[in-house]
């Protein structure tokens, strides 16, 4: 039986129609994108293309927003990085971050890292059960020295959704920019930056079946920018290094597809999330749902199973030839439970047994059945070799949150 891969929040395949786009710019199209010559003309064209292929799929007003990164981390790392230096530069006096307590660790570590070295003052917000943001305490910490609020689109481990425009217009009405990490989000719900306040959005090429190594940085036209990588003139000054044209060009074929298949993401494979989420909710018991209910991406589902280590469930689903995660690839393998369902303040028994289903197009009612197969049979046998299972047998299940 061909092996299920629920992991697409971690990566998704790279489309063969991407791969195929990609082809002709490692040996027959070779030349420098920023040649003069007619061997880098070419390749130079097709950087433009795939510049006009992300802004469509972004909504945003002019291609030359886009900067094209390595990935989500270099985008996050330049817009706060930027943000801190132009704002310094307007107003020296704005020397603080708001975030979140449940950002990815792209945010996390180079605020952390900021907070060190430079002595920026980060307020973290919470969430709250449904890992809502509170946006009373977003609106509280904003203020006369804040330089910049970066807040996910969407969550990586429950897919929940944040008012990203409404956070970025309070931002402004601070005076402060705004910056969005969009990994998750670019390519499962619909996106129209031009009509946004949003100043800055991250973006990754892996994580809409685009190849890795590649990503982009949207800059609203009008909002200052300084490079984090100095170097040639490339990409307007804005980072410097050869372009990596393999790369955008499938990242270009990639934002195609994907808003070609926005639909289908929003409903088949919606869908098949719904179906797989409430048949472990019945067949199995005491379990919960992680993440708000309706406002998540399409594609993903965390269920918590109570009493029981998700990393041994992982690793029998993975026999059973299912692929799924614990929660951010970036953290895999740690034996600390998941920061965000920490700052869920999810319960004890639960915190170290959550599951993440991340589907993607290419998902099918095959593997949600495959699943709902095996499924049951591995947490039974898992939670008979528990004691403290055991001594909770007997009790209401946990609610379905």
């Amino acid at each position: 039986m061909s092996p299920v891969y629920l992991d697409n929040n971690a990566t998704t395949r790279t489309d063969p129609a991407v791969v195929e786009a990609m082809l002709p710019f490692f040996s027959e199209h070779f030349g420098n994108a920023s040649s003069t010559h007619v061997f880098g003309e070419k390749v130079g064209e097709a950087v433009k293309a795939a510049r006009k292929q992300l802004q469509a799929l972004l909504g945003a007003a002019f291609d030359h927003e886009i900067i094209f990164t390595s990935g989500g981390t270099e985008s996050d790392n330049a817009a706060l990085v930027s943000a801190l230096e132009t704002q310094a530069d307007l107003d020296a006096g704005r020397d603080e971050i708001i975030t979140t307590k449940v950002e990815h660790q792209a945010i996390l570590a180079v605020v952390a890292h900021l907070e060190k070295t430079r002595g920026i003052k980060v307020h973290q917000i919470g969430v709250d059960r449904q890992g809502r943001l509170d946006v009373d305490a977003y609106a509280a910490a904003l203020g006369p020295r804040t330089a910049i609020a970066s807040v996910m689109w969407a969550n990586n481990e429950t897919g929940t959704l944040f008012p990203v425009n409404e956070l970025a217009r309070m931002a402004h009405a601070a005076g402060a920019l705004f910056h969005t990490d969009a990994v998750q989000a670019v390519g499962k719900v619909p996106l129209d930056l031009k009509s946004m306040e949003i100043d800055m959005l991250s973006l990754s090429g892996h994580k809409l079946h685009g190849p890795k190594g590649i990503g982009a940085l949207y800059v609203k036209k009008g909002v200052k920018f300084k490079p984090l990588i100095r170097g040639g003139h490339q990409e307007r000054g804005r980072r410097g290094g050869t372009e990596n044209v393999p790369a955008i060009v499938g990242l270009g074929a990639a934002a195609t597809l994907a808003l070609q298949h926005l639909e289908d993401e929003g409903s088949r494979v919606k869908a098949l999330r719904d179906r797989l989420e409430q048949g472990v909710l019945q067949q199995v018991p005491h379990t919960m749902r992680n993440g708000d209910e309706t406002n998540r991406l399409p594609n993903t589902a965390n269920i918590a199973f109570e009493y029981l280590d998700g990393e041994a469930v992982l690793m029998h689903l993975n026999r059973a030839g299912v692929a799924t995660s614990t929660g951010s690839a970036c953290t895999s393998g740690s034996t600390e439970p998941s920061h965000v369902l920490r700052a869920m303040d999810l319960p004890a028994t639960a915190l170290h047994g959550a599951i993440r289903f991340s589907l993607s197009r290419e998902n099918t009612g095959a593997d949600v059945d495959r699943v709902l197969e095996v499924l049951p049979d591995i947490v039974t046998k898992l939670r008979d070799m528990s004691p403290a299972w055991k001594n909770r047998q007997g009790e209401p299940a946990a609610p379905h949150a």
